[in-house]
């Protein structure tokens, strides 16, 4: 413990343990948080764009993730550097906002930083850095409001939105079949989209996998898939026509509340037991045949007596189906969910027009398709693939489209990709930067050279040279005034993005701008770190 004594002799504690803490003051504080922050966006940084590599990742159990989203990435390697906690934290805002351009805020935060650092070096106070950049973020989102484009879609020609997730998919390991997933991710939404509140609940959406098969296999189920199977093998394998019991109550005779035991000392008292257990279960499925059940769904499960009784009495049944698939079930068949058998009735039963048990491969892996429901307010998207790992990664670049598609019908204004976007973001910040008479024009400019980081991470992702690349197509975005003109990744042989159908939401660029922007302001403004010591 460290003392200190006022004018008065009296003691005061600096700092308790100190000889058990490090201590970082002033510049050599934010230069250190720097460094921690360059070294998460190193790993991020050759993930960006359509030649983006994967990573592959190894959790502490063994499980295995290979992956190029920015999210996942930064969520599986455990960043133990609070400043590096910060970015993830800071992708993961991106994620659950937009749910797209989770590297790119992440490698535009670190770069914004990085250019921060050559500033204090020469002597600038770090806020006065930080409101060169809000000044600098101002401008950006005036010019990205310029230079977005409004996207006509509607349910009969939504083309405008298929290429914009194709957009999105072209970075992912799917790239090889992006127009079909694509067109399936746009479906599923234009399906659950209310599209004159413009709003979209993605719970809706369900994303299935099972390894096996093709990319190319997967497929839109109008309707619910359920990885479960009818609870007895002599149960029919189709069903058409449907009346479909959804029920959260078992089937089971009923157990008292209190503590009971029972005296069992003669064979008539035990046949006695058995009947009337025996007519608690027929009571259960009469009451379901007199509904005019064909299909029972029931949460939980039931023992081979009620199994029995079931099938003797042709009344399919599904067990142990988890409560949000139940939800998803009721909205999607127009069914009432029924707590008990004596509330069951004709007009709390759904309907849909086939129920099929689907088997896959060599395997004893099925599962149940129910299609044709009244309301298409519940889909699932059946992803198929090579092995678990393709599975995953395929059901996250699907939800990185799916954001997309909900973030058009929200707002269907769009920004070219490439990096046209950040280039003439930088062109716009740099002219503006002339005409400020502070400090914070240093800022400004620092800002505008940070934007550059995504076309030359995008150049040299794709095995361009980036500098040339970078600076060939802004001079020619200066010259012909001309803000579509991007890096051609794909070597189409034009930089015009209009013309190769590059896209991104303009809520997600914006988005990207103003997070790594106040990430960057919270970063300067530290000041003073102290830790725990580990070698004290």
């Amino acid at each position: 413990m460290s003392l200190a004594f006022d004018e008065y002799g009296r003691p005061f504690i600096i700092l308790r343990e100190q000889e058990k803490k490090s201590r970082v003051k002033g510049i050599d504080a934010v230069k250190q948080n720097i460094q921690a922050a360059k070294a998460v966006s190193r790993v991020l940084r050759t993930s960006l764009g359509p030649k983006g590599m994967d990573k592959m990742l190894q959790s502490s159990d063994g499980d295995v993730v290979i992956t190029n989203d920015g999210a996942t990435i930064l969520d599986q390697m455990e960043v133990e550097n609070q400043i590096g906690k910060l970015l993830v934290e800071l992708s993961k805002s991106q994620d659950q906002e937009i749910g797209d351009g989770t590297t790119g805020v992440v490698v535009l935060a670190s770069s914004l930083l990085e250019h921060a650092e050559g500033l204090l070096d020469q002597g600038l106070h770090p806020l006065r850095i930080a409101e060169g950049y809000e000044m600098a973020c101002k401008v950006a989102i005036d010019k990205l409001d310029e230079i977005g484009a409004e996207f006509d879609f509607t349910a009969d020609r939504p083309e405008p939105l298929v290429k914009t997730c194709m957009t999105t998919l072209s970075s992912k390991i799917v790239g090889r079949c992006k127009r079909r997933l694509a067109e399936m991710c746009v479906d599923a939404v234009l399906d659950v989209a209310d599209i004159e509140r413009k709003d979209v609940n993605l719970d809706l959406i369900k994303l299935e996998g099972k390894s096996g098969g093709r990319l190319e296999d997967s497929s839109l189920v109008q309707g619910i898939l359920l990885d479960k199977e009818f609870s007895h093998p002599q149960m029919p394998k189709v069903l058409t026509d449907v009346k479909i019991a959804i029920l959260t109550c078992p089937f089971e005779p009923p157990k008292p509340k209190i503590k009971h035991k029972i005296d069992i000392d003669s064979v008539e008292k035990f046949e006695a037991l058995r009947e009337q257990e025996q007519q608690y279960f027929r009571d259960m499925v009469q009451k379901c045949k007199d509904s005019g059940a064909d299909l029972i769904i029931c949460q939980w499960g039931f023992d081979d007596e009620a199994n029995h009784l079931l099938m003797h009495h042709n009344l399919p049944a599904v067990r142990w189906v988890g409560g949000v698939e139940i939800e998803l079930l009721a909205l999607a068949t127009g069914a009432r969910i029924v707590p008990r058998f004596e509330e069951l009735s004709a007009d709390k039963l759904g309907f849909a027009k086939v129920v099929r048990e689907v088997g896959f491969g060599t395997t004893h892996d099925k599962q149940l398709v129910i299609e044709g429901c009244p309301n298409t307010n519940a889909v699932t998207i059946f992803v198929r693939g090579g092995n678990k790992m393709v599975v995953e990664e395929t059901k996250r670049s699907l939800h990185d489209a799916l954001c997309v598609s909900r973030n058009l019908v929200r707002d269907n204004h769009v920004v070219y990709g490439g990096g046209a976007a950040e280039m003439a973001c930088s062109l716009a910040i740099q002219a503006v930067a002339d005409t400020v008479a502070g400090v914070e024009q240093y800022g400004m400019r620092a800002f505008a050279d940070a934007l550059d980081i995504i076309p030359l991470s995008l150049a040299e992702n794709s095995g361009l040279a980036p500098i040339d690349s970078v600076t060939e197509v802004k001079a020619r975005q200066l010259a012909e005034n001309n803000p579509y003109l991007g890096i051609d990744c794909v070597d189409a042989g034009t930089n015009d993005m209009r013309e190769q159908n590059v896209f991104e939401t303009l809520i997600g660029k914006r988005q990207q701008m103003f997070l790594a922007t106040q990430v960057c302001k919270m970063i300067l403004k530290i000041d003073d770190i102290i830790v725990p010591n580990d070698y004290a």
